[in-house]
């Protein structure tokens, strides 16, 4: 940071207001994590510098020599990891690894299928409002209404009288264990194409917390901020079905990635990319996915001795996903994560099934725990927070999502009013004492 300062003091003063934030505060957003130092080192390394067009071996530009080889590396770990054929490390984030699954698959018009953003799904698994929704004829498939898991009966359905290219298994905001045989048998009967997104769950499926679809879909696509705990990049997955189907899918894989979708690849995020793989490999990365679930599943217990409501009575993975209605009623989400995060307890505002609001004004909040177990919180400390949790909630109870034309003036005086909430006050210095006792870097 000392560079930084002399050069851009205004730009290192809100670094350094970031840096506070999260040793003092509770980062409970369940797609939020904390890198190592090493995973930093290489994301801020002079990796940055270079141009890299094209594949290992297969350059446009010359002096890759060093580049090739970091890229190898990442890529054969993670094919050790996830047990698959062909990996490309090279995606920038997760919804262009997505868009290139389409490319590589599907043509323009043709017939997709993934979970309804509303009800947990995610944008590029071709929601209306997403390029995957507008250049494919996107259908949804849906969870029920009492459970949250997925409508197998109405899936079924849809994929007969649709009969879609590709279908997507993966959300943000799903509980359960991703049912990745039940979809594949679905895919396999009608000749669909399977791509599973596991960006939330990598991490717990390195770790055996969670199934592996590497047996069950043709492609797999994953962030690697997460669960997996390494920086803001992707990586695309084809599995050995997936070659069984289509001999020439990796290829097409790589082809929608470069030239198809992206220019140079960011070498600093490969390289920090091999890093975070290569941290997995260890038993300490193994113990460290089980404990996410664990903390998760004593979080939801504590959220039900309470009386909250949440979507399926609980977890199996490393996410809750809580129904604010009982407390607000339709659209309450706002109101909670200001209020948590007034107490210094960051999680995000979200849609629940069957949503009575809209996606920005949502009737639930999404928590999740691997970032406080990568501070190194068990399952003790669950308790404390659920308890904090709730008397925030409950610090703000009664407030109700006003009509349109009187929205703007009520929520700025809700706002002004948390920030003089004596019992918010109160909670976040105890947030801040307690959080100060885990370093952000406990492994």
């Amino acid at each position: 940071m000392k560079n930084l300062a002399k050069t851009d003091r205004e730009i290192a003063k809100w670094i350094k207001k970031e840096v506070i934030r999260q040793k003092e505060c509770l980062e409970m957003i369940p797609s939020e994590n904390y890198v190592s130092p090493a995973v930093l080192e290489a994301m801020g390394s002079i990796l940055t510098n270079k141009y890299s067009e094209g594949f290992p071996k297969k350059r446009y530009y010359g002096g890759n020599d060093n580049i090739d080889e970091i890229e190898i590396i990442a890529q054969k770990r993670a094919k050790k990891l996830f047990g698959v054929e062909h990996v490309n490390v090279q995606p920038y984030s997760g919804s262009p690894a997505n868009l290139a699954v389409y490319m590589a698959t599907c043509s323009p018009g043709d017939t997709v299928m993934g979970l309804d953003l509303t009800h947990g799904g995610h944008l590029t698994h071709g929601w209306k409002v997403s390029a995957t929704g507008i250049f494919f004829k996107s259908i949804m498939y849906h969870v029920e209404g009492k459970s949250g898991k997925i409508d197998f009966i109405e899936l079924k359905n849809l994929v007969r009288e649709h009969k879609p290219k590709l279908i997507w298994v993966g959300a943000t905001a799903y509980v359960y264990q991703f049912p990745f045989k039940e979809l594949a048998q679905i895919a396999d009967k009608s000749g669909a194409y399977l791509a599973a997104d596991i960006a939330h769950v990598a991490g717990l499926v390195i770790a055996g917390a969670h199934i592996s679809p590497a047996k069950y879909a043709h492609i797999i696509t994953t962030t690697t901020h997460k669960t997996l705990r390494g920086p803001r990049g992707a990586m695309i997955m084809v599995t050995k079905k997936g070659l069984q189907k289509d001999p020439e899918l990796a290829e097409k894989v790589d082809r929608a990635v470069f030239p198809g979708l992206q220019g140079g690849p960011h070498d600093h995020t490969t390289a920090a990319i091999a890093v975070s793989l290569k941290e997995a490999t260890k038993s300490s990365f193994q113990k460290y996915g089980k404990q996410i679930v664990k903390n998760a599943k004593t979080l939801a217990r504590e959220f039900l001795k309470y009386r909250l409501k949440l979507v399926g009575n609980g977890t199996e993975n490393h996410m809750i996903l809580m129904d604010l209605t009982p407390i607000f009623g339709p659209g309450g989400g706002f109101f909670a994560q200001y209020a948590l995060d007034t107490a210094g307890i960051t999680i995000n505002k979200n849609t629940i099934p069957g949503e009575p609001s809209s996606p920005f004004y949502p009737s639930g909040i999404r928590i999740g725990t691997p970032a406080l177990t990568t501070r190194g919180m068990k399952e003790k400390d669950m308790t404390k927070i659920a308890k904090w949790m709730y008397q925030s909630l409950e610090a703000v109870r009664g407030y109700k999502l006003p009509k349109k034309e009187e929205r703007k003036k009520y929520l700025e005086d809700f706002k002004n009013e948390v920030h003089k909430n004596k019992e918010l006050i109160e909670i976040r210095k105890e947030v801040k004492k307690f959080a100060s006792k885990f370093p952000i870097f406990a492994w």
